[in-house]
């Protein structure tokens, strides 16, 4: 079933989150410079009995920080929305917006770290802190089979939040690895401009890794 912006859960940080000092500070400096923004914890998207939950970073300033969704409203999220379609894992227009429409099928989306980071950098111990929240996220999808883990910073504070070791596997795009549970860990490079702009990620990249999990998810 297509599922649309899910309200805050135990899994999601309260708006006043304050676990994070220098993040917190962040919020309310950006909550002067742009009062429009949405400038709090961003909540996961998607239904928790979904198969497939993408792991994120963490909200980038004008985009999820801005509209209060993962991955809306920058070019992370053109790239990620547009391959979830194509792949029948989202419905419906990707407008830039929490209000537009977009629906998820089969699919949950959400950040190692809930709060935007300065320089888009967090740092461990804002990483260490956040992980109650992504240990809740994972106990509370029962049907879960596949954890996709976009760059080296979700894969190791999934990892964490499993309660393995980050030596337990190395990142790599497209790898993809056994759990203990018997669920599933893939990697891919992050969907950002950055990335994609250097070439070490380009949409045939993605794709592919999503071809993975469709088949994982069908095997």
């Amino acid at each position: 079933m297509p599922t649309h912006l899910s309200g805050p859960s135990v899994s999601d940080p309260p708006l006043d989150c304050a676990f994070c000092p220098r993040l917190a500070a962040f919020r309310d400096s950006n909550q002067s410079a742009y009062p429009e923004f949405h400038n709090a914890p961003v909540a996961s998207f998607g239904s928790t009995d979904a198969r497939l939950l993408i792991i994120g970073m963490a909200p980038g300033l004008k985009g999820a920080n801005r509209t209060g969704r993962p991955f809306t409203g920058d070019y992370a999220g053109d790239l990620l929305y547009a391959t979830l379609r194509r792949h029948g894992f989202a419905e419906g227009v990707y407008d830039k917006r929490a209000d537009d429409g977009l629906s998820l099928i089969d699919c949950r989306i959400t950040n190692a770290v809930r709060c935007v980071p300065p320089q888009n950098k967090p740092v461990g111990a804002e990483v260490t802190a956040c992980r109650q929240f992504l240990t809740a996220t994972l106990a509370e999808m029962p049907a879960l089979r596949v954890l996709l883990v976009l760059g080296g910073l979700a894969h190791g504070a999934t990892l964490a939040a499993l309660g393995l070791k980050k030596s337990h596997v190395k990142f790599g795009h497209n790898a993809v690895y056994p759990l203990p549970d018997d669920r599933w860990l893939v990697g891919s490079y992050h969907c950002s401009r950055y990335n994609t702009n250097t070439g070490r990620l380009n949409e045939a990249m993605f794709d592919d890794v999503f071809v993975r999990i469709r088949g994982l998810l069908n095997g």
